[in-house]
């Protein structure tokens, strides 16, 4: 599935790197540990090509001198913020009725993350083992923060082709409220505003887009729609504001912002919206 990583660290952080060599291993990636004298910007810029480390953070992606990890600490300002009023999100997702939602399309999580914090509770769905491994790590460490902890409780990891998982939804009769589609393409976070944070968002896009070519893993979207459409009351889909429909299927309604929008397709319940 994946070829040979080599996963660097420090001599201090050797343990845990052996943890997460086995952790991938047991998903279909083999690792190769290397341990550096020094794991730091320098050492990031010599040695380019794509792999892992691991420091007092956990489990990071690296490439090209930068390294990412989806960081779910980073995103607590945004959450403190949000509410059911001020964010399209929580009007797509109906979440003012706090659903049973999947989201089917994980990157790093922070939608999820959003959906989990306005009252929904979350399966979020990875299929590519080093992303869900990051996913996982960083489920981890916000179970030990205390204002995440309840938040992240609410969502169920699932390491499953999304394709796959829905189809099996399909067969057991397992209905839902909604399905959250988010099609990787490149964008920034609708509420940032910080020139270093759309630094960082950039940074975490291009360290994706290298470990998810747009011919392999990040070719999801048409597909997941229809099998979406089976298994919730409401599919919503969040795109470029300029961007064709998703499998050119025409939503039934649409929420439009500055740089996004969310298409919102109805099936089982035609209720009113959110």
């Amino acid at each position: 599935m994946v070829s040979v990583m080599r996963l660097y660290v420090e001599t201090q952080f050797q343990e845990q790197a052996q943890h997460y060599a086995a952790v991938l291993a047991s998903r279909g990636v083999a690792v190769q540990i290397e341990i550096v004298e020094k794991l730091n910007a320098r050492f990031l810029r010599l040695n380019p090509e794509l792999a892992l480390c691991v420091d007092e953070a956990g489990l990071w992606l690296c490439a090209n001198g930068m390294k990412m990890q989806p960081d779910w600490q980073a995103e607590i300002p945004r959450l403190k913020r949000a509410s059911l009023k001020s964010e399209m999100i929580a009007r797509a997702c109906n979440l003012a009725e706090k659903p049973n939602l999947i989201d089917a399309t994980a990157g790093l999580g922070h939608d999820t993350l959003l959906l989990a914090t306005l009252g929904a509770t979350v399966t979020l769905v990875e299929r590519h083992p080093i992303l869900f491994s990051l996913l996982e790590d960083s489920q981890q460490q916000a179970l030990k923060d205390a204002y995440l902890a309840p938040i992240v409780s609410r969502i169920h990891l699932v390491f499953a082709d999304s394709a796959d998982y829905l189809k099996q939804c399909a067969v057991q009769s397992h209905y839902l409220d909604v399905v959250y589609l988010d099609p990787m393409f490149p964008q920034r976070d609708q509420n940032q505003q910080a020139i270093k944070k759309q630094a960082q968002v950039k940074k975490q896009m291009q360290l994706l887009h290298m470990l998810l070519p747009e011919d392999g893993e990040m070719d999801l979207g048409d597909q997941l729609l229809p099998l979406a459409q089976q298994i919730a009351k409401r599919v919503v889909v969040k795109r470029p504001r300029l961007a064709v429909f998703l499998n050119d299927q025409q939503p039934d309604t649409q929420w439009q912002g500055d740089a996004c929008r969310f298409d919102a397709y109805f099936q089982l319940d035609h209720q009113t919206l959110g």
